[in-house]
């Protein structure tokens, strides 16, 4: 690509053009995404859609609607911990590319959407591929693709502000401007966020801060552009859910950080939370050699930080670090006691990027490699202890990383080759080849002292093939087949080496789409087949490691098998109806659930000494994968009712009422009707008005969600325990997600 490049300068400067310096600004992202003939199933949502989003909420709560995904949020706001399953496919094979660059973690392949808050302000559009996709840097996606792009460059000069309040004292502040680009072909852009709110949950404060700024230069050929992306946030704990009993009683309650003082009163910590900072530093150069070849590449940097902090009573010295028993400072020996520490990381990731696009009238060839260098770096620092009191040197504990220290070590290689070719008029042909190399080295040892040394080398060849047929008259179809690889993550890997069980191998997917779809003036309507079939797919089987840990096994076959329809129609200019339905199955074959076994009821404080005994099985020939619901659907009305009769601003007030249902999922794969999250249908309803001040615009905007007030919880973890002598115990957390409540914006842009 490096020798290609020179040599196809062969265009001199032409007249400049809007249309050619869009085309040029979008080239950025364009290698990573799907075109208008691509055979790949997929929905654009652009600005202007983006702008009407609640401004609270991730962006995984702002794709709620679209086919297929089902999200919660762990708080209750939009803020905080966010969660989104695209066909039952969790995060972690979700690949997410901004600007083309991966934001997945290199180890976790977790995209942590609370550590890049208010991010739906920044993004001018995003593209969201269900199934294997086109060819994505980082991890494989598994499920889904994310596709984000900030590059957009604003042709005038603009400034806007945004102030959101609501419910459970939320609020967001959003301030932008830019300079648009200028006759010397400069341009400057930057947008500060403030999220604040204490929660719907217990403990489900957020406090969140985001920075965004681009300087850029363009001209008709060239763009060179250095982007900053930070995300910074402090967020309560409440991944622990909330028992069954509790819910019953309390669906605010949240245990993390409870304890007992000295006179056996419940406390709580108020400082038990996550810490995370993030920064993202993006320089990326497009060169237009010609109206129809374009190169880009862009060099990424990105630093992370951040730690989770816990008061834990009672807990065993020896664990972390301390002799047991301890000599505390009141003269007696003492083998546990109340802590407070926190588990740190810190993290590198370097990226090199380079495309190559011809776009012919018939032929559109793109070729990419991508180059990237993660370092990971996780250790724990003691911060308080009971038996020592403040007077010990935690310090210089700390710096001997006397606890537990572990750090990785890993790098990608990958290149891909894709063709679109017009064979005639009306049929178009696609083929996709990704070739990835990864080297992973991890080393050190766990937080309960157990190493995790573990080396591994994977070569992976994903192909992708299919076709477009335009069949005329707005109707078109589309087939194509995937075939992916996807390599195990940090977790998936530490636990299995700590279980000390077979190698773990890397999880493998066939995936094989056919989609109809029609679009005419009024209507539009698509209808998409398709089978993902799995092989060693990653799983918890409810098997522990030596230590307790929940270990991810191979299973050896799976699948996700569905049709998802979708529809809109526009009656008149004043209303429009959307609508969409997922229908599936999700199967596991020959399963086998591990479940913990204990000689006596452990549970029984009047009998405390049980002893653990070999794990029970439970096999399925056939089971359904957790979490994965059988029926997600949508209905979505909007209505500008004013826009014929009425004169002025009048004609943009807006409302939307949505609905969203999603059918009955299992906790884990078992599909025992004891423990599954049951169907929920949920309702929102905006309202938005603009008034033109002549310098400007006043928006005013005001969000109700759950308007009917229902009583839900999204979703749950469970774990099972029996007993030699009969019986059975279960703890689990339960996810509730909030009743009705109430958000509105202020907004002013020029």
């Amino acid at each position: 690509m490096l020798l290609l490049a020179p040599a196809a300068a062969i265009a001199g400067p032409g007249k400049e053009t809007p249309d050619k310096i869009e085309r040029l600004d979008s080239v950025v992202v364009s290698a990573s995404r799907a075109g208008d003939k691509t055979p790949i199933t997929f929905t654009m949502i652009g600005r202007e859609e983006l702008r009407t989003f609640n401004p609270v909420h991730s962006l995984p709560m702002n794709l709620a609607l679209q086919p297929s995904v089902v999200t919660w949020n762990e708080g209750g706001t939009g803020l905080g911990n966010s969660t989104m399953t695209v066909r039952g496919s969790k995060g972690s094979q979700i690949n997410v590319t901004l600007n083309g660059i991966t934001l997945n973690d290199a180890e976790s392949q977790e995209v942590f959407w609370v550590n890049i808050p208010s991010l739906t302000g920044l993004i001018s559009s995003v593209q969201l591929q269900r199934g294997l996709g086109t060819s994505a840097n980082g991890s494989g996606a598994f499920g889904a693709s994310v596709n984000m792009n900030t590059a957009s460059v604003s042709a005038r000069p603009f400034a806007d502000a945004d102030f959101s309040a609501g419910s459970w004292n939320t609020c967001m502040t959003r301030v932008a401007a830019g300079t648009g680009r200028g006759k010397s072909g400069f341009y400057a852009h930057a947008t500060y966020s403030r999220g604040l709110t204490d929660g719907y949950i217990r403990n489900a404060k957020v406090e969140s801060r985001s920075a965004f700024a681009v300087l850029g230069w363009m001209n008709e050929r060239n763009s060179l552009r250095l982007t900053y992306l930070m995300g910074d946030q402090r967020s309560g704990i409440t991944w622990n859910g909330v028992s069954r009993a509790n819910y019953a009683i309390d669906r605010r309650y949240n245990d993390a950080g409870e304890y007992k003082d000295e006179y056996g009163n419940v406390r709580y910590y108020d400082n038990q939370i996550d810490a995370y900072n993030q920064h993202h530093l993006q320089l990326n150069y497009t060169r237009a050699f010609s109206n129809v070849l374009f190169w880009t590449t862009t060099a990424n940097y990105t630093r992370g930080y951040g730690y989770d902090e816990y008061y834990k009573p009672g807990r065993a010295l020896g664990e972390f670090g301390f002799p047991s028993p301890l000599t505390g400072l009141d003269g007696r020996e003492h083998e546990k006691a109340d802590l407070i520490y926190r588990k740190k990381m810190g993290n590198h990731l370097y990226v090199l990027n380079s495309d190559l696009k011809f776009s012919g009238e018939r032929l559109v060839l793109t070729g990419g490699v991508y180059c990237s260098r993660y370092l990971g770096d996780h250790w724990g620092e003691m911060l308080w202890n009971q038996v020592l009191g403040d007077s010990y040197d935690y310090a210089s504990m700390n710096a001997a990383r006397a606890w537990y220290s572990n750090n990785a070590v890993k790098q990608e290689a990958s290149g891909f080759a894709r063709g679109e070719y017009a064979i005639l008029p009306r049929l178009t042909i696609y083929a996709d080849l990704q070739l990835r190399r990864i080297d992973l080295d991890m080393i050190g040892a766990d937080d309960d002292a157990a190493s995790i040394d573990y080396v591994a080398k994977w070569t992976f060849f994903n192909p992708r093939a299919g076709f477009h047929f335009d069949l005329g008259e707005g109707h078109l179809i589309y087939l194509s087949a995937a075939f992916g690889h996807r390599e195990p993550g940090r977790s998936d890997v530490k636990e299995n080496v700590k279980g000390i069980l077979s190698p773990i191998e890397p999880e493998k997917m066939l995936d094989l789409e056919a989609g109809w779809q029609y679009a005419s003036e009024r209507y539009s309507a698509s209808a998409n087949l398709y089978l993902m079939e799995y092989w060693d797919m990653l799983l918890e089987t409810g098997r522990l490691s030596t230590s307790g840990y929940a270990i991810k096994e191979n299973v050896p076959r799976g699948w996700r098998r569905g049709v998802e329809l979708t529809a809109s129609w526009l009656p008149t200019d004043l209303f429009r109806v959307d609508a969409n339905a997922s229908f599936s199955v999700n199967r596991l074959k020959n399963f086998t659930a591990h479940v913990d076994r204990f000689d006596h009821d452990w549970i029984n404080d009047a009998n405390p000494g049980w002893n653990k005994m070999e794990q029970a099985r439970e096999t399925y020939s056939k089971t359904t994968m957790l979490l994965s619901p059988s029926i997600v659907s949508m209905l979505r009305c909007t209505c500008t009712p004013f826009k014929r009769v009425a004169r002025g601003s009048l004609k943009t007030t807006t409302l939307s009422l949505d609905g969203k249902y999603v059918g009955k999922q299992y906790w884990d794969n078992t599909a025992n009707a004891d423990r599954c999250v049951p169907a929920y249908f949920v309702s929102n309803l905006s309202v938005s008005h603009e008034f033109d001040l002549g310098s400007g615009k006043l928006g005013l905007a005001g969000y109700v969600n759950n308007l009917f007030n229902r009583t839900y919880y999204a979703s749950a973890w469970v774990y099972r325990a029996v007993f030699a002598e009969g019986g059975a115990y279960q703890e689990e957390g339960l996810y509730p997600q909030p009743p009705i409540n109430f958000l509105f914006k202020l907004s002013y842009r020029f």
